[in-house]
């Protein structure tokens, strides 16, 4: 039998609808709380944040939500992307296992991020909204967003945080390319930005400050909204169309997964490869284990508590009911910027407590190590983000070589690293640090919630 190692869909067969896992949730994650009154938000409560299509996406209870004919065109510049079986991977590892991984890296920004970039873009445009607000860490979202946001005729500011601004200088390229003006988070834009450098000059920033920073000029602005990348309802349901490809694919490919992975930030790329799996594990009593892998320097899913907490730093923002380190947390300044967030979305952290999904945490050594392995035997450079979940991939294999038990693996190639090559080069030449997170220091951040009685 003939291998084959790509599976394509024509874009007829692109989904039409995103899968919205409340409708299947056995039990829906506690509602976001409003900051000062600590009661239940309402739409009049986002309203000044987002469009309200996107408010409603945010609550909505039915289990497929159409994709506007205008955002399935802009779709059409990339997907369906390609599933593909990583033949030489499989041979490197020498286990008894079939790995699957669906390239998201074809886009043009390189990553998963325009699946939901493109349609908050639309929503706002549909509004009339003519300037964004966002946040980004290493830069994926904030690329994704600047080449949507051109596409209708937005202005788009980029909060960046600073360590990665410094880190991944073409990133802040790419975004100018497209007509986004990016600052380094912490500034002395905001009030926000303006506290955490009095107290810290140096600070390096993380997502959470620069979160802080992009609501404060969208609420000061009555024209502008904001937007995010990860975390919230709407971001996460815009993503399943990669799952839902991926299942079409393993179709053709004869296949369907023993476990699904992909790596972890704030949730969107994993959500995007699993809810859509996980869907028939609800409803088609299939078992696929799936399994969020996320830095050892920043582990909110593996040591972090499941509590109310702000989604940034100063205490704008809703209070999310999720896995979280503390909103105060500082994570080291490890290369993969995009993972270097304190919480995690409501969804997947109900998930994670309800013991559907699975949490891993990996050094980043060991997942660059995987990543250059990859590279060498697939030919494609991942993301450091992306290494995580090749990272975890290996662990897998080598459990099913212990066991001597076959598994089908699929994960979710989140982007290329093609701009990220300065922390290869770190690789390479000894430079790459692994930190852990002492118990004592988020014991300490955490305590600053109990203070807030939250």
């Amino acid at each position: 039998m003939k291998k084959v190692k790509k599976f394509y869909l024509s874009e007829k067969e692109m989904p039409t609808a995103w899968y919205n896992i409340l409708a299947d949730m056995p039990n829906k994650p506690l509602p976001p709380l409003h900051p000062g009154t600590k009661q239940p938000i309402g739409p009049e409560d986002l309203a000044p944040l987002f469009p309200m299509e996107l408010i409603k996406q945010e609550v909505a209870t039915e289990k497929f939500i159409e994709i506007p004919e205008g955002v399935q065109n802009i779709y059409k510049i990339w997907r369906p992307s390609p599933l593909i079986r990583a033949y030489g991977f499989e041979k490197f590892l020498d286990a008894p296992v079939k790995i699957f991984y669906k390239n998201e890296g074809v886009s043009p920004a390189g990553s998963h991020k325009p699946n939901t970039a493109v349609p908050q873009a639309y929503y706002n445009y549909k509004e009339g909204v003519k300037k964004i607000t966002t946040e980004t860490g290493a830069g994926q979202w904030g690329s994704a967003l600047s080449f949507a946001t051109q596409l209708f005729g937005i202005d788009l500011e980029v909060f960046m945080v600073k360590v990665s601004y410094n880190q991944k200088p073409y990133r802040k390229s790419m975004m100018n390319t497209w007509g986004a003006k990016v600052v380094p988070s912490p500034s002395h834009l905001t009030e926000a930005g303006r506290s955490i450098l009095e107290k810290n000059p140096d600070s390096p920033g993380s997502l959470g400050i620069a979160i802080s920073e992009a609501v404060e000029m969208a609420v000061k602005d009555p024209e502008a909204r904001y937007a995010l990348g990860s975390v919230l309802n709407h971001v996460l349901l815009h993503q399943t169309i990669i799952g839902l490809e991926a299942e079409k694919q393993l179709e053709i490919a004869q296949a369907y997964p023993d476990i699904v992975i992909g790596c972890f930030g704030g949730g969107s790329n994993f959500a995007g490869i699993s809810f859509p799996f996980l869907k028939n594990n609800f409803s088609e009593g299939k078992k696929t284990r799936m399994i969020a892998v996320e830095p050892e320097s920043c582990p909110k899913l593996t040591r972090g508590q499941l509590r109310y907490d702000f989604g940034d730093t100063v205490g704008m923002t809703p209070l999310l009911y999720m896995y979280t380190l503390g909103h105060n947390f500082m994570p080291p300044k490890i290369h993969a910027g995009g993972l270097r967030y304190h919480g995690a979305g409501s969804i997947v952290s109900q998930l994670l407590g309800d013991g559907l999904i699975e949490a891993q945490a990996v050094h980043q050594s060991e997942a660059f190590q995987a990543g250059v392995n990859f590279a060498r035997t697939e030919g494609i450079i991942p993301a450091p983000e992306t290494t995580h979940a090749i990272a975890q991939v290996v662990k897998e294999a080598e459990k099913a070589k212990k066991e001597g038990i076959e598994k089908t693996i699929l994960f979710n190639f989140s982007g290329h690293g093609l701009v990220d090559m300065a922390a290869y080069d770190s690789y390479f030449s000894g430079k790459i640090e692994d930190f852990s997170v002492s118990d004592d220091m988020i014991k300490e951040n955490l305590k600053a919630l109990d203070k807030l009685g939250l």
